[in-house]
């Protein structure tokens, strides 16, 4: 009873959300000659965002800090039937997927793509350890469970990948619902971008891919399988990729940036 009433009244916030979320449905709209969806998740994140900057003393309240630990602690719980879901969507689909199984892999590679070019940008604007956090990956489980255990998530290192997990989260979704379109538009394969909606966060791959099924519904289910697959090794391989790849080069490229930047070779911060 006690923990009804202290998260009842986020729980109902939350099912108001998705309610309205749900009656406005997906809304399409042209930006030049492309045609870009918005999902109603992507609505509902807006509307939990304006929620919050009411000046309203009784949604302050619910969205106090131990409310917003107890939902994000249970999202995993949410998140399972929608991979149960993908992974059903997999099997029909896998010996179209098997037969481009290499691009997958080479689809991991991607990641390190947050380290080459973020590293050196958060370099200089002035971050240091927090950097390290900040561009290991996208910021989502798999690079958190890695740094909370490494470095804790009280290090500048901890900050720096708990600031990309929670602008992942509040706005991953909304700028994928558009980026999928958009390169859809300037001429990519549909399963190009189905492939490239992987990157390792459920909220962010079903943004992409249900937007772009929207708008090339014949092939929504070879999108949707595509972009399961590729999420299901984002978590699996893409595990290993950091572990053996990105963390080597993100410790090169720190020493050596930092070396360059502080005219003086800054000792890749290791913590017992």
């Amino acid at each position: 009873m006690k923990s009804l009433k202290n998260y009842g009244p986020l729980i109902i916030l939350v099912l108001l959300i998705d309610t309205i979320a749900e009656l406005i449905g997906m809304q399409v709209f042209k930006i030049g000659k492309v045609e870009v969806s918005i999902l109603p998740l992507v609505s509902a994140v807006i509307l939990a965002i304006i929620i919050y900057l009411l000046p309203l003393k009784p949604i302050k309240q619910l969205y106090n800090d131990k409310r917003v630990k107890f939902a994000g602690k249970y999202m995993i719980l949410i998140m399972l039937p929608l991979m149960a879901r993908y992974g059903a969507n997999v099997a029909p689909k896998i010996n179209e997927i098997l037969s481009v199984g290499w691009v997958f892999l080479i689809h991991e590679l991607g990641n390190l793509g947050t380290i080459l070019f973020g590293l050196p940008v958060a370099l200089l604007l002035g971050l240091r350890q927090e950097a390290i956090g900040s561009t290991l990956g996208l910021g989502r489980e798999g690079e958190l469970a890695y740094i909370s255990e490494k470095y804790t998530l009280d290090s500048p290192e901890g900050r720096g990948v708990l600031g990309i997990y929670l602008i992942g989260t509040i706005f991953g979704s909304i700028v994928f619902s558009i980026l999928a379109p958009v390169l859809l538009g300037m001429g990519f394969s549909y399963q190009a971008v189905a492939m490239s909606s992987g990157v390792g966060s459920s909220s962010m791959m079903t943004a992409a891919s249900s937007a772009l099924a929207a708008l090339v519904p014949k092939h929504s289910e070879t999108i949707l399988s595509f972009a399961a697959a590729s999420q299901l090794l984002t978590s699996f391989i893409g595990t290993y990729i950091m572990y053996f790849l990105a963390v080597p080069l993100q410790r090169f490229m720190y020493v050596h940036l930092t070396s360059l930047l502080d005219k003086k070779k800054e000792v890749y911060p290791e913590h017992d």
